[in-house]
């Protein structure tokens, strides 16, 4: 039987609701009834689609009750806004755990996966809660927070922006005791008028929320290290520093590959260390830094951080790789199509030449959102990046990333359409055995479709013949 979360009574204590119908004990929280699990509490929150119209649905596929502010089919808590309701209810289960050590990330690259990294050492190190996927903005935070059991022994939540004044009060509700910021990045910026450094200044927002004698984990290579940890500093928090520097607390020597993973030579408070990874990318030296000095700031065995970093492989969509079979032999597959940004392409196409191949680098590339004026600008750079690392033909998809294309000389062009499906056959019939491919975009471009027509040429798979 799944452990018990909240009662009804409990619910209706926490937002100040009131229970209608036969009282019931919940073992989650959801808000889709595409990923609800029997004995959820399904919250009824407003949007496009009202979830009071999918209450029926939710109870149906084994929701135990409903967090609604009209009346529902089944039991339920009775709020005035669900919404208010769950951050309540987040609250209260922050409250209840008084214990739990809490870290937070955030950052214009890599945060999810550093999030995940860091649950992977928090899980082995005791009773552990994380966020899952991305879910990182004002409805995800309390979610996940609503979702921690009252015996969590210390959990990690990823907090998110696309504007201004949006993750203070997230980590005012998390509070969190440790606070990583992975980097700072052109993410977002057309929601700035001041670029980078509103991005900047909105990261910072991290430290407002803060425990009393929290841990600031701060990238001393980054050109806003400065901007960061005086935030941090005013904020009350203790510093941490991780980068190439001699100062710094965690200090990387070097990145090297080996097989289909990396070794990271690294300095942490004076003691030498070789970390075996799954990543190849080189941006995964600071990440695993700053991973190590969040794990040690929420009491973590420097033997369960070392073996969870050893053991974390690249998520979906974020540098996993597959080898996909052909008739006449394999390609490799690279799946970075959930996300880009200039900062997190320069970091892949890097990545991409320091591999070692048989055959060719071919990169598939779909547009990069949110970067204002100065998108255009942003794309055609890619084109030194791109020769730097010996990628021999490139694909582009999509309106911002034609000024890549003509930008690329002809030696270098692989082909380009206006969007993501119509490029997918064009790079499907160019991947060859020995090549590497790899795929990268941002989610709203559809980079996705690239890359499982690239997977779907597997002929040991059963998806193509």
């Amino acid at each position: 039987m799944a452990e018990a979360l909240w009662t009804s009574d409990e619910i209706a204590a926490a937002t100040g609701g009131k229970p209608a119908g036969r009282p019931f004990t919940a073992s989650g929280v959801s808000i889709d009834t595409r990923t609800l699990e029997p004995g959820d509490l399904f919250v009824a929150l407003g949007g496009v689609r009202d979830g009071h119209d999918f209450v029926e649905q939710a109870m149906a596929k084994g929701a135990v009750g409903a967090l609604a502010s009209r009346q529902v089919f089944g039991s339920a808590v009775m709020v005035d806004d669900p919404f208010r309701a769950l951050e309540r209810l987040g609250a209260a289960a922050r409250e209840r755990a008084p214990a739990t050590r809490r870290g937070a990330v955030t950052g214009s690259v890599g945060k999810t996966s550093v999030t995940q990294a860091i649950a992977a050492g928090l899980s082995l190190a005791g009773r552990a809660h994380a966020s899952v996927n991305s879910y990182n903005n004002h409805i995800g935070v309390p979610l996940t927070l609503a979702r921690m059991a009252r015996d969590t022994e210390r959990a990690i939540f990823e907090i998110g922006m696309n504007h201004a004044g949006e993750i203070g009060p997230l980590t005012r509700m998390v509070q969190p005791h440790a606070a990583v910021v992975t980097n700072v990045g052109p993410v977002h910026v057309e929601n700035f008028p001041d670029g980078e450094t509103g991005v900047a200044n909105a990261k910072a927002e991290i430290f407002e929320g803060m425990s009393p004698g929290g841990v600031a984990v701060l990238n001393a290579d980054d050109p806003w290290f400065a901007r960061l940890r005086d935030a941090a500093v005013a904020a009350g928090a203790e510093v941490r520093t991780f980068g190439r520097g001699e100062g710094c607390d965690a200090r990387l020597i070097d990145v090297r590959s080996q097989g289909r993973g990396a070794v990271i030579r690294a300095c942490l408070g004076g003691r030498d260390l070789e970390v075996p990874i799954l990543q190849t990318g080189a941006h995964w030296g600071p990440n695993s830094l700053a991973v190590l000095l969040m794990l040690e700031a929420l009491d973590v065995d420097l033997g369960d951080s070392l073996a969870a970093l050893a053991s974390f492989a690249p998520l979906s969509g974020r540098g996993a790789e597959r080898c996909v079979h052909l008739a006449g032999g394999g390609f490799t597959l690279i799946d970075e199509s959930y996300n880009a940004n200039p900062v997190s392409m320069a970091a892949a196409l890097a990545t991409l030449g320091a591999r070692t191949t048989a055959g060719r680098r071919i990169a598939a590339l779909t547009d990069m959102l949110e970067l204002g004026v100065d998108g255009p600008a942003y794309h055609a750079a890619l084109a030194l990046p791109l020769a730097q690392a010996g990628v021999d033909l490139v694909f582009c998809a999509g309106p911002l990333m034609k000024t890549l294309w003509d930008a690329l000389p002809p030696t270098r062009r692989g082909g380009y359409a206006e969007t993501a499906a119509a490029l997918a056959p064009r790079v499907a019939r160019a991947a060859e055995p020995g090549d590497v491919v790899m795929v990268k975009g941002s989610n709203g471009s559809k980079a996705g479709a690239i890359a499982a027509a690239l997977a779907a040429l597997d002929v040991r798979s059963g998806e193509a013949g």
